[in-house]
């Protein structure tokens, strides 16, 4: 029995359906290892005016950043907030800090510091309300 035009029509339509899926390229499977911290710790020298030395410094995640600045943020009366950088700096620093000349990076010696030493030391602290995490710490002079 002859197979009428729309028959065929379809079964060429249906083939060409087939055929294109078919040379459809697949969309790649998401990667996470890609936009996960790195939680080896690196070396950075820090160069002072009459000084230059190594530290090890671990990068912060996203949560344990959110985790500081939710510490450092308060609220006023009015409803305003308030951001203590101080102590958002400071706790970055404790926990980026892995090792360094003085030893453990602590509360008592970060406020011992002069702003030499601090502001240097203030570099390889991610800023807390940007988009990007991390800075460009590649070479950290005192200027």
């Amino acid at each position: 029995m002859p197979r009428s035009k729309v028959s065929e029509a379809m079964e060429e339509g249906l083939q060409l359906e087939y055929e294109e899926t078919k040379e459809k390229p697949t969309k790649k499977d998401f990667d996470v290892t890609k936009y996960k911290v790195d939680n080896n710790p690196y070396p950075q020298t820090i160069t002072l005016a009459e000084d230059e030395f190594e530290v090890t410094v671990k990068p912060l995640s996203w949560s344990k950043k959110n985790q500081f600045i939710s510490k450092c943020l308060s609220w006023d009366s009015d409803g305003n907030t308030v951001f203590d950088g101080d102590t958002y700096v400071r706790e970055c620093l404790k926990e980026m800090l892995v090792t360094a000349p003085w030893g453990k990076t602590t509360e008592l010696f970060l406020i011992s510091i002069d702003d030499r030493l601090g502001n240097a030391l203030e570099k390889l602290v991610p800023s807390a309300f940007s988009s990007e995490v991390g800075s460009d710490t590649e070479n950290l002079k005192d200027e």
